[in-house]
């Protein structure tokens, strides 16, 4: 992995995470330059300073658009506003949940990634999903049929602390639309604009928001309902395989990281045992699952295990893993693979350093990752991989 930040793995993931999903590596360089003594203070320390140094350079991107748009270079300046919401989530996930800046840079982020799918003319658009009293927003991609059948489409969902705009810009977004896939990709309750614009706190039951996004796409006249799949990665690992136990209208499941007994990694967390994904750790999954103090989250976080539920996937399964995970043990891949004993076709795929994929949902090298994942949803719904 790239660490610009020595000893630094959050920020350091951070940073991948800004290239993986479409960052230009100068303007990062840029970003990163003036923190360098700031991240040997350690992940939480010197935050602000992280924030301010990526938002700069967003502010500075998105005016560089602006001045494509006065000579009216559309597509030229939907580069550069793609590009400026990737620095501003950048900076805004890094932070505590009550930085006072923080919502303002979440609202700017999706104000230029619309921005620039109006102006790049994708065929993406924004739906929005019933939820118990509520709803939770989406993203669909609309892929072109590549067997005369209405095209299939795949639930995605983020993890911990991803969003919509960023997993669709992982790769799985054009990895599944250029196999003719279309990609439904949410920001699920505890996540994205749920959590930070509606107060939707995250629950363990994933059935529960994925069987909505399923309803969504069955009044959809363009996607197949017999072909609907569901993607997770890092937390998604979790709960994508919980969503197809129990969802019987998915008829796949595909994670890039497996998850399978994160209220047990909480626990080993506690006693330091890995590395944290985002800065003021535990405050921040305490807001995830709107749990008012650490006690009564370290109650809860339990019920976040696969034992028990993996066995009851009865559809085509694929666990993929970094072998060089620092996040997530490579052991919890092997749980889920070999509990879900009532799948008809399971595979467990680790990626290795000859892969240059050893990282956190291979944060190293994303493509690999993405076109494997694309490559064997494509096999398993009948589509053509050339």
């Amino acid at each position: 992995m790239f660490e610009p930040f020595p000893g630094n793995y959050v920020w350091n993931l951070a940073t991948n995470l800004a290239l993986y999903v479409g960052g230009n590596h100068g303007e990062i360089d840029a970003a990163c330059r003036p923190l360098r003594e700031a991240g040997v203070r350690g992940e939480d320390a010197g935050t602000a300073e992280f924030f301010e140094s990526w938002i700069k350079l967003a502010d500075r991107v998105a005016a560089n658009a602006e001045a494509d748009l006065r000579k009216g270079r559309a597509l030229s300046a939907a580069t550069k506003l793609r590009r400026s919401s990737i620095y501003y989530q950048t900076g805004e996930r890094m932070q505590a949940r009550d930085y006072p800046p923080r919502r303002e840079a979440y609202v700017r982020a999706l104000s230029t990634f619309q921005q620039s799918i109006a102006l790049s003319r994708m065929p993406i658009e924004r739906a929005e999903i019933p939820y118990e009293k509520s709803s939770f927003p989406a993203l669909f991609w609309k892929a072109e049929s590549r067997d005369g059948r209405r095209a299939p489409a795949v639930v995605c969902c983020n993890g911990l602390d991803s969003t919509k705009e960023l997993v669709i810009w992982t790769g799985i977004g054009r990895s599944l639309t250029a196999r003719g896939i279309s990609v439904l990709c949410i920001d699920q309750p505890g996540s994205g604009e749920a959590l930070r614009l509606k107060n939707l706190p995250g629950v363990y039951d994933s059935e529960r928001w994925a069987s909505r996004a399923v309803d969504y796409l069955e009044t959809r006249s363009d996607v197949d309902k017999s072909r609907i799949g569901m993607f997770g990665l890092s937390l998604g690992g979790y709960f994508a395989p919980r969503a197809a136990a129990f969802e019987k209208r998915f008829a796949l499941c595909a994670v890039l990281g497996a998850n399978h007994n994160w209220g047990e990694l909480q626990k080993r967390r506690r006693h330091r045992e890995g590395e944290n994904p985002v800065p003021h750790y535990w405050d921040h999954v305490m807001w995830v699952f709107g749990k008012p103090d650490i006690d009564a989250f370290m109650a809860w976080a339990p019920s976040m295990c696969l034992d028990g539920v993996v066995d009851k996937i009865t559809v085509p399964f694929l666990v993929t893993h970094g072998s060089g995970d620092r996040q997530i043990p490579i052991e919890y891949a092997h749980q889920s693979y070999e509990q879900a004993i009532n799948s008809p076709k399971r595979e467990l795929h680790v990626f290795t350093p000859d892969d240059y994929a050893i990282e956190h949902c291979e944060a190293d090298n994303g493509t690999v990752g993405c076109d494997y994942i694309g490559d064997w949803i494509a096999e398993t719904f009948g589509l053509p991989v050339a």
